[in-house]
């Protein structure tokens, strides 16, 4: 089985959005490394539950944007995870990219139109 490790909220307005879950839950948002991209640690390590992240949104709301969070789920390898989903009628939505000394990381849409991502951990990724 594949697990939910990760989500993410698109944002038009990030640190708008920050501020709103930090006040909300209390969430503690970290900024990785040089991008405009934000770690988001919803409670302390010895609980249950995931971590995430935000960045500005991909697109704009005009019904094709992503306006909701987006899970991200571990994969063993992510090209034949991205020909699985084409196989079972759904969609590449997000090209396969790499995150620097993570992996490499794809989004996809099931075949309600939902958007997922798709990870799979590479340290050599660049």
């Amino acid at each position: 089985m594949n697990r939910v490790v990760h989500f993410e909220i698109h944002a038009d307005d990030p640190a708008r959005a920050r501020t709103f879950y930090q006040k909300m839950f209390g969430w503690r948002f970290d900024q990785y490394g040089p991008m405009d991209y934000w770690l988001i640690y919803t409670g302390p390590p010895d609980q249950q539950g995931i971590n995430g992240g935000m960045h500005k949104r991909i697109g704009r709301v005009d019904g094709s944007a992503v306006t909701g969070y987006v899970c991200t789920v571990d994969v063993d390898d992510l090209d034949a995870a991205i020909e699985r989903v084409v196989d079972n009628g759904g969609q590449r939505a997000v090209a396969k990219q790499p995150i620097p000394e993570v992996g490499w990381f794809a989004y996809c849409k099931d075949t309600e139109g939902n958007i997922f991502g798709l990870i799979q951990h590479d340290k050599s990724a660049a």
